[in-house]
């Protein structure tokens, strides 16, 4: 089998284009006075995030390539490593992508994680460095042991997760309108990804993708942008701070607040950590799959309650609905 395969690590060979895409996105908008907007301190904690991110993969990375490598060992399977090869692990790496990350939204032990990425209220290049320092303790690595054990090299499964993470990177812009048709079908894309990042309730849990569109088309999570709804970036309860040691672990520390309440079964304790963000065993918070059916709830006749607006100040850090209107953008 093949052992000794090394592959680059192809985004730490992206950062000086990073750096310069950011520098152009950022003196394109001043020049412009459209396309986005940067705040100096957002900014600065989606780059310390980041740069948290890069320390994580040193010292925890040999966790995940150990047990990469204890899978190789078990399987009779080595495809090798030719272009073909690369090209179909490519493809089923951002499969096995759109997993994890529909796991990270429905999941809140996996949201813990993630949440940090949706938690600026600006769209642009940093967000896409605004990444986990806690992937690991997810143990979400093991969603791609099929591929390894299926015959595709570690050093392989590493390589082409890099280049869809790279891909990923463009689409976090408000400087791009819409690609052309035919690439919109297939690809994702700024204007796909900006639903994703938006809280508005019809854009929440949607387009999951990080290469092919078509996934969340497949399994039902597409929703297109829409001009009439501008995606509104955050969280359903926004953290209002810049503190990346706050942004980083906020979520851990609500999950171990909830799981340690006083009277709970074990059942209730294992949903705090395990059931989707928002949910509550007394129904005191709302659960995505929640805030979406009230705002769709047909409400005719002249005396309907005005739009659904997401509350800020809810417990937990978990979203709750009110009937007020939602103020103006």
């Amino acid at each position: 089998m093949t052992d000794t395969l090394h592959y680059p690590d192809v985004v730490q060979w992206a950062v000086p284009l990073f750096i310069a895409a950011i520098l152009f996105e950022f003196f394109w908008i001043q020049a412009r006075g459209r396309g986005g907007r940067y705040e100096t301190r957002d900014a600065l904690t989606s780059l310390v995030m980041g740069a948290g991110n890069v320390a994580e993969g040193l010292i925890l990375g040999f966790v995940t390539w150990g047990f990469f490598m204890w899978l190789w060992e078990l399987t009779p399977l080595d495809l090798g490593a030719s272009i073909p090869v690369v090209f179909l692990c490519f493809v089923l790496d951002d499969l096995r992508y759109y997993w994890v990350h529909r796991f990270g939204h429905r999941i809140r032990w996996v949201w813990a994680s993630h949440v940090n990425h949706h938690s600026s209220q600006h769209y642009n290049l940093t967000t896409a460095l605004r990444q986990t320092w806690t992937g690991t303790f997810t143990f979400m690595m093991v969603v791609r042991a099929p591929l390894i054990l299926l015959g595709f090299h570690p050093a392989v499964v590493l390589f082409v997760g890099g280049l869809n993470l790279i891909y990923q990177f463009w689409i976090h812009t408000e400087a791009i309108g819409r690609m052309p048709r035919w690439f919109e079908a297939i690809f994702n894309t700024p204007s796909h990804h900006r639903v994703h990042h938006g809280r508005n309730p019809r854009y929440l849990d949607a387009n999951y993708a990080g290469v092919f569109i078509i996934w969340d088309k497949l399994f039902g999570t597409f929703v297109p942008e829409d001009d009439a709804e501008k995606p509104d970036y955050g969280l359903v309860r926004n953290l209002g701070t810049f503190n990346p040691l706050r942004v980083a672990f906020h979520e851990w520390i609500g999950i171990f607040r909830d799981i340690t309440r006083p009277g709970l079964t074990l059942r209730q304790r294992l949903a705090y950590a395990f059931a989707p963000p928002g949910w509550s065993h007394d129904g005191s918070r709302m659960t995505s799959d929640q805030i979406k059916s009230r705002f769709a709830a047909p409400r005719p006749g002249p005396d309907t309650p005005r739009p659904l607006h997401l509350a800020e100040n809810t417990p937990g850090g978990s979203p709750q609905a009110t009937g007020a209107a939602p103020p103006p953008r």
